[in-house]
């Protein structure tokens, strides 16, 4: 009977589960992400070499000219050494980390989550999945009220896979999509992309695209090179939130 629960065990059937608890499934970047990982053991006892927890998102990437959805993997722990889960045994493993800067926020498609799994050699690794939402620091709240501000409508928010000399450490990046629908820049864009890389939670760095509406036919030519989008990079502090508004404009308009 024992080497019979081996083999189910071998295949997932018996074996030892996992289930990771959140304290909080809604975070801003930078704070702490604390739960507990709870293994319960199955029909037999199981050697678990690990238990990794791996902070995921999805991100668009164009193959043959359609979009598809990827996964990347954020950041990974180690959360446990080796260990022996006997036979219905349950052991509990607290973790805590800080949510990376660099995790997207979870608006629109793009999907965070955190994923436990357990090494279990000669073995179907158990594993578990929990979505967490994601909200930005105070920094870039202040850049999103700004922008509302100043007539700016957000269209889209889509992670994608990006070129080496735009991006960090992760194959892509969150582009954010404003649309100008009153205002004075209303007329004179077409759109404006935002691109956010928080340095700590008190600064960020923007790259900041801005897509001239065509006028007449130089415009249009211009428009079909490309020619009538400038990109801008700047950083903010915390410091700078209350002349945020003024200066984002003045920086705006003077590539409008």
């Amino acid at each position: 009977m024992g080497l019979f629960n081996k083999v189910l065990a071998s295949i997932g059937i018996g074996a030892a589960k996992v289930d990771t608890k959140l304290h909080e499934s809604q975070l801003s970047l930078g704070e702490r992400i604390t739960g507990v990982v709870e293994v319960t053991g199955g029909n037999i006892d199981q050697q678990i070499d690990d238990i990794y927890l791996s902070l995921c998102a999805t991100y668009t990437k164009e193959v043959d000219d359609r979009k598809v959805t990827k996964q990347a993997i954020i950041e990974k722990w180690k959360i446990a050494q080796s260990f022996v889960i006997h036979a219905g045994e349950k052991k509990q493993f607290p973790f805590s980390f800080s949510l990376p800067l660099d995790t997207p926020i979870t608006v629109g498609r793009t999907r965070v989550w955190l994923h436990t799994g357990l090494d279990i050699k000669n073995a179907i690794d158990p594993t578990d999945e929990d979505y967490i939402r994601v909200q930005p620091t105070r920094v870039m709240n202040a850049v999103f009220q700004v922008m509302e501000n100043l007539g700016f409508r957000l269209k889209e928010a889509e992670c994608k896979e990006t070129a080496y000399d735009v991006r960090k450490r992760l194959p892509f990046v969150q582009e954010f999509e404003f649309l100008p629908v009153r205002g004075e820049f209303r007329g004179k864009l077409d759109e404006v992309e935002i691109i956010f890389f928080p340095h700590a939670l008190d600064e960020c760095e923007l790259l900041i695209q801005v897509d001239r509406r065509a006028r007449g036919l130089a415009g249009l030519f211009a428009e079909a090179l490309d020619l009538d989008e400038t990109f801008i990079r700047v950083t903010i502090h915390k410091q700078h939130i209350q002349t945020l508004q003024t200066d984002l404009a003045s920086l705006i308009r003077r590539y409008a």
